[in-house]
């Protein structure tokens, strides 16, 4: 019976040291604050929060960041990445070709998961690299690939968005 706790123990020991050291999204943006939040609705229907994490303010495309997305609503996986494509197709047009497309889709396939109400994705652009999807504070992919990760960004941050409301609130421009 006392061999049970110490192999438990043991066993324990031996997956903590096989476990990569993973830093939290925080980590990666020192000093950041939420710069700006606001809600996504559509139809009437909530379906996430959302807060933009930045150290320099106004935010700055030559700086990270962070854009944290709290679900309130159950989504699939293939739905976040069918959406953001189509978002990405509409405002990048003709400068990504269809390759290009089908590669970043493969790389959203691994950054999200299906999602339910209270799961956070937080997406870390990092300029000049490209982006880190956390789901919660695991690391779920990195994707080295600047001009993914401006266009994945622009689907909130450019001003062609489908939600100009949500863009000024992120960016904090409706503060005095």
């Amino acid at each position: 019976m006392q061999r049970q706790p110490l192999f438990r123990w043991a066993l324990w020991l031996m997956l903590l040291a096989g476990q990569p050291a993973l830093a939290s999204w925080q980590e990666m943006l020192p000093g950041a604050q939420v710069i700006g939040s606001g809600e996504f609705r559509m139809y009437g229907f909530d379906i996430y929060n959302a807060r933009m994490w930045s150290a320099t303010r106004p935010l700055s495309r030559d700086q990270p960041f962070a854009l944290e997305l709290i679900y309130q609503r159950t989504i699939s996986r293939d739905d976040l990445v069918d959406a953001s494509l189509d978002e990405i197709k509409r405002l990048s047009g003709p400068s990504v070709s269809a390759g290009q497309l089908a590669q970043w889709q493969a790389q959203m396939q691994l950054s999200f998961v299906d999602v339910q109400a209270g799961m956070r994705i937080t997406g870390v652009y990092l300029p000049g690299q490209g982006a880190q999807f956390y789901v919660g504070q695991h690391l779920q992919n990195a994707i080295n690939d600047p001009q993914f990760a401006r266009a994945f960004f622009d689907i909130w941050l450019d001003p062609r968005t489908r939600n100009p409301q949500l863009r000024v609130q992120l960016l904090g421009l409706d503060k005095p």
